[in-house]
């Protein structure tokens, strides 16, 4: 877990894979994020989620009034979130904004599908950063937050995330989870009213899979 940024109002950690934001049901005593930072934090107000398996970056209100400016931005849909993923297979396109409804929480693994007749609005910007011999890099804009959404997004497309078996991809011998990292937040400092914008840095695990779909 790394700190990019810090002071009395916001804090922006670079989440590790595999750590929860918050509890699990069904393991009350594991470890999870917001434990960790309170234990240094003492009070830390949870703005977004990202989820277990996903590295990256991740924001933090360190009081009630930052939470409640944080919470409207994000309502409003103006935080840019940027991610990182892998895509398996050579996708047509260099762009594509893809629109499939989503529903939630589906059957014993609790997926998310697409629904074009019960699902609710959710929208994906996709564009090609890098293309391998057999995978791509892209980056994911999602301009929704629906559970799952680049993941699904990117299944739809008929290009599940490297390693995603939960969506279809077949197991990787290049990464042990869904190749997806949250690379950068761009939103309002809720006291100075300036844009700030972060970035994280990859994790292990997701640059050793790049390097060695680059022949490095």
């Amino acid at each position: 877990m790394q700190t990019l940024f810090v002071d009395e109002h916001i804090l922006v950690i670079n989440k590790p894979a595999n750590l929860s934001v918050l509890p699990e049901g069904w393991d009350k005593d594991a470890d999870y994020l917001v434990k960790m930072l309170e234990e240094k934090y003492q009070k830390i107000w949870v703005v977004h989620r990202i989820d277990k398996i996903t590295s990256g970056i991740i924001l933090f209100a360190l009081n009630a009034e930052a939470h409640r400016s944080l919470n409207i931005q994000f309502e409003k849909h103006q935080v840019e979130k940027r991610y990182h993923a892998i895509l398996n297979g050579i996708p047509k396109w260099e762009e594509k904004t893809t629109k499939f409804p989503l529903r939630v929480n589906v059957g014993h693994k609790h997926r998310t599908m697409v629904d074009d007749r019960n699902g609710v609005r959710a929208e994906t910007k996709f564009k090609v950063e890098e293309r391998y011999q057999v995978s791509t890099l892209v980056e994911a804009m999602p301009m929704t937050g629906r559970t799952h959404q680049i993941r699904v997004h990117a299944y739809a497309l008929g290009h599940p995330l490297l390693g995603d078996v939960l969506y279809s991809a077949p197991q990787s011998n290049l990464i042990q989870r869904p190749a997806l990292h949250a690379f950068s937040l761009t939103f309002t400092h809720p006291t100075s009213g300036k844009i700030v914008s972060f970035q994280a840095d990859y994790a292990d695990d997701f640059r050793k899979a790049i390097r060695l779909l680059q022949g490095k």
